[in-house]
């Protein structure tokens, strides 16, 4: 096997992982407490008095997500609460923030002492453990050191690399979800006054099918619900979402909705701690009490994959009680502002109910029930997540959600419509400030009237498209805005070779990571400063906007110095690296940076929605951007909300001994940034090399609980790749499918492996042999 094919990462062993030096061996248990609650109040105080934050934390605490010169929450994208909740906060979102705050330093002390080589033997944890980066730095090829260089020598570095390029598709530009709203324009319009949409980001990954699914369908690339319709829904569907740690806040709106009545309908392969029951911590009788409040009404333990399968059923179901009720439809809806309902209607009669049990991995009688429910809720929202997105037909399933919502008219009123959970805070913002590879011809049009450049047409490379071209010597400089673009990418060796191949890498960062040591021939660590400090500028501190994953767009202020004298804001890093690039250029980046009310009236005037940008935005709780499809406008060729007839996918491996491997967060985790080996909502304690396995698969194989296991994942392409000595841990799974880390298992999904329908990497879709580990000694 190759070295571009081999995926064994020699730092992983079995018991190690990503995490603090433990003192005791793993463990697991099945954990039966409430979501939040008092877990999550200890789990904040020890992660607290770990950072030695006793006095800022709790000062963040009670500034984050607040609509009076707070500062948003750097963690998930659910929106702010509506007036009237002080504590608007989370356990995960405090555990970030704390990370963020920490008083640990690495200075030029810290990269003197150790060498890239040396550094690259540590784990993820201990590396981001290290605290704040203090100042820029430059890799010393001759030394194998990050060693301190000015910013304006860095500037003058990343200027010449660019200008030196046979072509400016010869750089790439990607971001990660963190990114506020100006600084995401001013990175697009650097990108593009340079000369490529070569706009790579971490949505690529994540959400893109969504985007593309719901633009297709309605004519918008997001959902159209808002909180208030979480808040008024009779019935919620909840699909591919692990609630309780990757939207922590989604529970005040499940509990709530279980309290008033509603219908809740988890959908996922596993039935996590957010699917069962949750005590809110700011509901202080509750607390004290320890009274905790259902989230769900009922749980369907999907087959990976199988969710189009259950929507089809659904429909079917639907479309069944309508030929005894006409009114299960809601027919004048569908006449006055559908098309493809007659083809959808018969497509849905030619799937037989024995096709979707085996596709969903349900059984009847659960496909009914969840039809039952949505047939009989005058208004109901259906939510999705990576769960959903992540799969070769993800696209297609986004397009059936839609279905079943248009069939009883479950769009343009309170209480319904598509949702999509967006993972990281500004995620969707950066799509919306420009960051896209393949922009409309709309948007560049009036990029040009208004910023005067002349930005390319021909369409850029995504996250795959990227890793690929740095094998192929066609992409030089790769730039990462935010983010650990070497672990959040599949295929880690492959990735990591990729960025070795370039001539210059550059990356804007808080703290380090395993991407700065995944460097080019040449490369730079650019610090930042954090969401939550001051961004003091000429015309004093600033403010920055990001855009929630419910289209609500509002202002963040820092509230402490920043972590050194020697930090940039992101926008300024941006004007820096854009002057030293464009010398001749004509757009003013030094009076952006001045005052960032110039770069959004800017904007204002080339981004629909942002009209009268610095005063809507400093309203409290600022605006939410208009959705057409929200007030039945739909922005398709045929001006309606148009159905999809797509046929339904075979997701059942082809050999009986292959199952399917999603990949997954810890609890004690937020993206690739890992804060201890703990899992507390799955019980497992001290471990992340692990594989979570059905009993049945288990004994199927000759694996013993606890034993150790090697992974063996094939490629699209032929190509295998291998994990080995994890640890086989028996979990509430449906048969066939496991479950593993990322981003440890990002290792075993090759280049190839991506949707055709979306280019996202199929981490919810890994094709997996597991056997026993040969001659070990446990």
């Amino acid at each position: 096997m190759s070295d571009k094919n081999k995926a064994n990462v020699e730092r992983k062993s079995a018991d190690g992982g990503e995490g603090p030096p433990v003192s005791g061996q793993w463990s697991q248990h099945d954990y039966t407490h409430p979501a939040a609650g008092w877990g999550a109040a200890n789990a904040v105080m020890r992660f607290i008095a770990r950072e030695n934050e006793w006095i800022q934390g709790p000062k963040a605490i009670l500034k984050m997500n607040h609509e009076d010169g707070g500062f948003d929450c750097p963690g998930c994208a659910w929106p702010d609460a509506l007036k009237g909740l002080k504590l608007d906060i989370c356990e995960n979102g405090i555990k970030h923030v704390t990370w963020e705050m920490t008083g640990k330093r690495v200075d030029r002390h810290f990269f003197a002492a150790h060498t890239v080589s040396e550094l690259s033997t540590w784990t993820d944890f201990a590396l981001e453990d290290q605290g704040r980066l203090t100042e820029p730095l430059v890799y010393d090829s001759a030394s194998d050191h990050y060693v301190p260089i000015s910013w304006q020598d860095a500037f003058n570095l990343i200027g010449e690399h660019l200008r030196a390029l046979d072509s400016p598709n010869e750089a790439a530009f990607y971001t990660s979800g963190r990114l506020g709203n100006e600084a995401s324009f001013l990175y697009q319009l650097m990108a593009r006054e340079y000369g490529t949409n070569n706009l790579p980001d971490c949505s690529n990954m994540c959400h893109r099918a969504s985007g593309s699914a719901l633009e297709a369908a309605l004519g918008t690339g997001k959902g159209t619900a808002a909180l208030e319709d979480w808040e008024r829904a009779d019935a919620l569907f909840i699909m591919g979402v692990n609630a309780a740690s990757n939207a922590p806040r989604m529970l005040t709106a499940l509990t709530n909705a279980y309290q008033r009545g509603a219908q809740i309908v988890h959908v996922n392969p596993l039935v996590e701690a957010g699917a069962r029951k949750a005590i809110i911590p700011h509901e202080f009788i509750d607390m004290a009490l320890m009274r905790a409040t259902p989230t769900s009404t009922l749980n369907l333990q999907i087959r990976p994959g199988g969710d189009m399968a259950l929507m089809r059923g659904i429909a079917k179901a639907v479309l069944e009680e309508a030929e005894r009720n006409p009114k299960a439809l809601d027919l004048d809806f569908i006449e006055r502002y559908t098309t493809g309902f007659d083809e959808y209607r018969a497509l849905c009669a030619a799937t037989s109910w024995s096709e979707l049990v085996e596709q969903s991995g349900l059984p009847e009688a659960d496909i009914r029930k969840a039809a039952e429910i949505y047939s009989h809720a005058d208004r109901t929202l259906i939510s999705w997540c990576l769960g959903v997105t992540q799969h070769e037909h993800g696209v297609d399933t986004i397009r059936e959600i839609v279905n079943v919502l248009l069939l009883r008219g479950n769009l343009g009123r309170e209480g319904a419509g598509p949702s999509p959970v967006r993972g990281h805070s500004n995620v969707q913002g950066n799509r919306t400030c420009g960051i896209d590879h393949q922009p409309t011809a709309e948007f560049l049009d009036q990029l040009a009237k208004v910023c005067g450049i002349t930005p390319p047409r021909a369409h850029g490379l995504d996250t795959v498209a990227a890793i690929e071209a740095m094998h192929q010597g066609a992409l030089k400089v790769f730039m990462g805005m935010g983010g650990n673009f070497a672990q959040a990418a599949p295929d880690s060796v492959y990735t990591a070779a990729g960025l070795r191949k370039c001539e210059l890498t550059v990356y804007v960062s808080t703290k380090l990571n395993r991407s700065h040591l995944e460097h080019g021939k040449a490369a730079l660590i650019l610090p930042c400063i954090a969401r939550t400090e001051k961004d003091q500028q000429q015309s004093g501190v600033q403010g920055i906007s990001v855009e929630d994953a419910m289209s609500m767009v509002h202002l963040s202020q820092g509230m402490r110095p920043p972590a050194s004298p020697h930090l940039l804001s992101e926008p300024a890093i941006i004007a820096g690296m854009a002057r030293a690039t464009l010398p001749n250029s004509t757009t003013p980046w030094e009076e952006y940076i001045d005052d960032y009310d110039r770069i959004r009236d800017t904007m204002a005037k080339t981004l629909p929605g942002f009209e009268d940008f610095n005063r809507r935005v400093r309203q409290p709780l600022g605006f939410r951007i208009r959705q057409p499809a929200r007030e039945l406008v739909f922005l398709t060729p045929s001006e309606r909300a148009e159905f999809s007839a797509a046929a339904l996918p075979n997701v059942l491996p082809a050999d009986d001994d292959v199952l399917v491997l999603q990949t997954l967060r810890s609890h004690d985790q937020w993206n690739t940034t890992i804060y201890s080996d703990n899992d507390r909502y799955r019980g497992i304690k001290n471990l992340r090399t692990l594989v979570l396995m059905n009993i049945e698969d288990m004994q199927a194989r000759g694996i013993q609980e606890g034993t150790l296991v090697d992974i063996e994942a094939t490629s699209k392409d032929g190509t295998r790749r291998r994990l080995s000595a994890y640890r086989a841990l028996r979990y509430n799974l449906p048969r066939g499918s496991v479950a593993g880390y990322m981003p440890e298992m990002n290792a075993l999904i090759g280049i190839a492996d991506y949707s055709q329908q979306s280019n996202q990497p199929l981490m919810k879709h890994v094709k997996v042999r597991i056997t026993p580990t040969a001659a070990t000694t446990d």
